[in-house]
């Protein structure tokens, strides 16, 4: 998360970016909504949402689970990664906690690689409401991933609670 906001951060100054389309999800019984470029390709999967950057330097998608289902989507998450070639350097982990636009929030931040090279990856869980956990994916291109600044600043700012 901090890799996140730090991106986001030092990127709020560049260029505002291409059209977006706010995300309920799931679209069953929302719990949450995000706003995502359409560049990105935004889709729906079984339990969340899920998108690439354009270049395919940053991928991320959030799942919603209730506390009980928490392992079960983390072990799918590293499953994800692992089959898309990502390894993880474990020794490189990092813990963070704090709020994110009204949420309590704690994130898991590690190095790795990837076919492309080194790469930052993060699992990071909210809490939209009660009994609800929100597990956010990262895993984006060293190196690329400040490019995509005001992408990530506005995702960012645009995730909330679902009223």
């Amino acid at each position: 998360m901090k890799k996140l906001i730090t991106a986001a951060l030092i990127a709020a100054f560049l260029p505002a970016v291409s059209h977006a389309a706010t995300l309920q999800f799931p679209s069953d019984e929302p719990v949450a909504s995000i706003t995502i470029p359409d560049s990105w390709g935004p889709k729906e999967t079984e339990d969340g949402i899920e998108a690439n950057a354009g270049d395919d330097a940053i991928y991320l998608s959030i799942d919603v689970t209730d506390e009980e289902g928490t392992k079960e989507v983390v072990d799918a998450c590293v499953e994800y990664l692992k089959t898309s070639g990502v390894t993880v350097d474990l020794a490189t982990q990092k813990e963070s906690s704090g709020e994110l636009n009204g949420m309590q929030a704690t994130s898991l931040d590690w190095d790795g690689t990837d076919n492309d090279g080194p790469v930052s990856i993060s699992l990071t869980f909210l809490s939209p409401k009660p009994g609800k956990i929100l597990v956010i994916t990262y895993w984006g291109t060293k190196g690329m991933q400040e490019q995509h600044g005001p992408e990530l600043q506005a995702m960012i700012t645009s995730l909330k609670a679902a009223e």
